[in-house]
């Protein structure tokens, strides 16, 4: 099942994100906390809601950005953020993005592809990523199904995915997960080989 803007589009219209949190999780918050190199480039891909975006500027990271297929998590991301840059708001397919950026936070934009897109995921961060840059975040860690979003995952297949392009610094299941998604995440840092 291939969504295209119109199907996520309706999917924020109808509340129908079920992986929204409505806030930024605690292995994302806690993982910026710790950054402290403000003026690195950040993205956020498939940003929905855009909370980690949020975050990120409200603590000074003032050259982050994000994107999504959708306009509505946009929308919603500049109505609660009036004073933001626009240029850092950028309405696309992912696959189409271009920049260099030193840090890339995945949240839930990884599960939400369909799995056939996961070489070509892989692809697109190697090619968006600076030179020593890290792909951060969170994967599910569920058996995968044919039926979603989300689509899950295990240890062992983002290893063989991810393992000949990114060397893997972190892949643990997350020990600080919301409580919905205690144990059923797994927290990464990969950096570009």
């Amino acid at each position: 099942m291939n969504l295209n803007p119109k199907d996520w589009q309706n999917r924020y219209e109808t509340n129908d994100a079920v992986w929204d949190a409505g806030k930024i999780t605690t292995p994302l918050k806690e993982y910026i906390d710790q950054i402290e190199d403000q003026s690195i480039k950040i993205l956020i891909p498939g940003c929905g809601n855009g909370y980690e975006f949020e975050y990120l500027i409200n603590k000074g990271f003032e050259n982050s950005f994000v994107v999504d297929y959708a306009q509505t998590p946009i929308d919603n991301l500049k109505k609660r953020m009036p004073n933001c840059n626009p240029n850092q708001l950028i309405v696309s397919d992912f696959f189409e993005l271009d920049g260099s950026y030193d840090l890339i936070i995945e949240q839930t934009f990884f599960c939400a592809l369909n799995p056939e897109l996961r070489a070509k995921y892989v692809q697109k961060m190697l090619s968006l990523l600076s030179p020593k840059g890290k792909l951060i975040g969170l994967f599910f860690q569920f058996p995968l199904t044919e039926i979603g979003p989300p689509f899950g995952g295990s240890k062992d297949e983002y290893l063989k995915l991810f393992s000949a392009s990114f060397d893997i610094k972190t892949l643990e299941t997350a020990y600080n997960s919301i409580k919905p998604r205690e144990g059923n995440e797994l927290f990464f840092i990969f950096t570009k080989k």
